[in-house]
């Protein structure tokens, strides 16, 4: 008989609501039993409109719960390793959000929890397991751009609108909550999928600066990184450019043709080769986490093993950490 994972999600933000919380009813033999945020009223009404029967605003209560068995962490980074470790200790396997923690020491932390615990802990690294990257994957290994010889981030966006609110800043660019400012947001999804296509970043430097003096984080940065095969790359993210200059793209560049992707717009695919510029669109599901967290459900029935554990999600908080010169 099949084991019937039944959640229980320590957090019930925005993410939950668009990208994650819907696919976990949409697979088979996972369900959500149990809801928790410290703000009651949130708590309540996430779990009346999302049909689930438990709500908490307790993390601990909800960790204890006999009838959840997997734990969902969609809270703020700094609180992650606080709450997987919490699980993890109580049997109960761990789906965490990415960035898998706020800092490169809490992976580490997370990671002895989950070896002396045997209990498996996963991170929503869900870029992994979408169609258009998986796409991108395809074209590199068909060997049309040839040898692969550089790569290359370039992120550009302007402020948002909170990021204006001095007296109220969104969490995403307070540090001592996120890990750093919008690098540490989203820089993640990038470093990580090209570490997955081209193996662990060993060495990597950055240069930070703050350039709108909007808020205290970095806002502008520029690094350098080196994968272990020899391969090197660069990146360049500006939190605060002008509209005109907005930019999402990862350039693959080899000796035979290039591929150029973004990571947040889904722009088509370009592969451009001896014969010109091809372009692919990729349609990815309407909840862009379904294939991983699917896969996840799947590993906890043993009826597959997914790799998106928090042992390979590791290395990109080291490689965030270097640039920023956390360590």
């Amino acid at each position: 008989m099949t084991k019937i994972i039944k959640w229980g999600f320590i957090g019930c933000g925005e993410a939950t609501e668009k990208k994650s919380g819907p696919a976990f009813e949409q697979i088979e033999g996972s369900t959500v039993v149990a809801v928790m945020s410290r703000n009651k009223e949130k708590a309540r009404s996430y779990a009346t409109r999302h049909h689930i029967p438990k709500w908490y605003t307790d993390a601990q209560e909800l960790v204890d719960d006999p009838e959840v068995n997997a734990i969902y962490i969609a809270t703020p980074p700094s609180s992650h390793a606080t709450f997987a470790i919490m699980a993890m200790k109580a049997g109960k396997p761990v789906y965490i959000e990415k960035p898998m923690a706020a800092n490169y020491e809490d992976c580490a932390r997370i990671n002895r929890i989950s070896d002396q615990t045997g209990v498996p802990c996963f991170v929503a690294y869900y870029r992994r397991n979408l169609p258009y990257f998986l796409k991108v994957k395809e074209l590199l290994n068909s060997g049309e751009i040839g040898n692969v010889i550089n790569v290359q981030i370039r992120f550009a966006q302007p402020p948002r609108d909170l990021d204006y609110n001095s007296n109220d800043l969104p969490w995403r660019v307070r540090p001592v909550i996120a890990g750093g400012g919008y690098f540490y947001d989203l820089a993640p999804h990038q470093l990580d999928l090209l570490q997955e296509m081209f193996g662990v970043i060993i060495e990597a430097e950055g240069y930070t600066s703050n350039r709108g003096g909007l808020y205290e984080a970095e806002d502008t940065l520029s690094a350098c990184f080196r994968f272990e095969s020899g391969l090197p790359g660069s990146g360049s993210w500006c939190f605060v450019a002008h509209e005109s200059a907005k930019e999402d793209r990862i350039e693959i560049i080899g000796d035979k043709g290039m591929i150029c992707f973004s990571v947040f717009t889904f722009d088509p695919i370009a592969l451009h080769t001896y014969r010109g510029r091809e372009e692919f669109n990729i349609p990815n599901p309407q909840y862009v986490q379904l294939p991983l967290i699917k896969e996840v459900v799947e590993h906890l029935q043993n009826k597959t093993v997914c790799k998106c554990d928090s042992l390979s999600a590791t290395p990109t908080n080291w490689v965030m950490d270097r640039i920023l010169g956390k360590i």
